[in-house]
C-alpha cells in the first residue's frame, strides 16, 4: 500500500480498510479460485480504486527531526522517481508496483493477475525500459542535481 499511496497514515487507512473488508467478507473466499494473498491484493486493488475516485486534498507530512543523509538529494530522487513512474500506464505502474513495492516474484505477479512468469517477465521488462527512458528524458540540469539509485532490472530477483 505504501508504495502506491505513500506511507503515513493513508497507507494505513487503506490497509485497514482492506483487512476490515477481508473479515467481512470471509465467507466468499473460494480458496479454489486462488491464494489468500490472490483474494487480499484482489480487495486491496478496489479499495485503492475507490480510494482514487474520492475528491481528496493531499496533504504533505513534515518529519518530525532531521533525516540523516543527504535529505535533499534523496527527495529529489524520489520525487523523480514518482513522477517518472507515473507516466507509465496503469498495467505497467501495477507490475512495477507488484515486482518491487511488494516484493512479489514474477509467478507470484502472474497468479494474481493470471499472466504466465514468462508474461510478466516480458512486460515487466518493457515497462522497466519504458521507465529508463523516461528517467533518461530528466533535463540535463535535473540530472546534475541528484545522482539516480540503479534501476533495477528483471534479472534481480525474477
Amino acid at each position: 500500500m505504501a508504495y502506491r499511496i505513500g506511507a503515513g497514515p493513508d497507507a494505513e487507512d487503506v490497509t485497514s480498510e482492506v483487512f476490515a473488508r477481508a473479515l467481512r467478507y470471509r465467507k466468499s473466499y473460494d480458496g479454489s479460485k486462488g491464494t489468500p494473498a490472490a483474494w487480499l491484493t484482489g480487495i486491496a486493488r478496489r479499495v485503492l480504486a475507490e480510494r482514487a475516485t474520492e475528491d481528496r486534498d493531499i496533504v504533505a507530512e513534515v518529519p518530525d527531526t532531521a533525516a540523516p543523509g543527504r535529505l535533499e538529494d534523496e527527495s529529489v530522487s524520489r520525487l523523480t522517481m514518482q513522477a517518472a513512474v507515473a507516466t507509465l500506464g496503469g498495467r505497467d505502474r501495477e507490475l512495477v508496483a507488484l515486482r518491487y513495492g511488494a516484493d512479489l516474484t514474477a509467478a507470484q505477479i502472474g497468479e494474481l493477475l493470471d499472466l504466465s512468469p514468462n508474461a510478466v517477465e516480458v512486460a515487466l521488462h518493457r515497462a522497466l525500459r519504458r521507465l529508463r527512458a523516461e528517467l533518461e528524458a530528466e533535463t540535463p540540469a535535473a540530472a546534475t542535481r541528484m545522482q539516480r539509485p540503479p534501476m533495477p532490472s528483471t534479472a534481480d530477483g525474477l
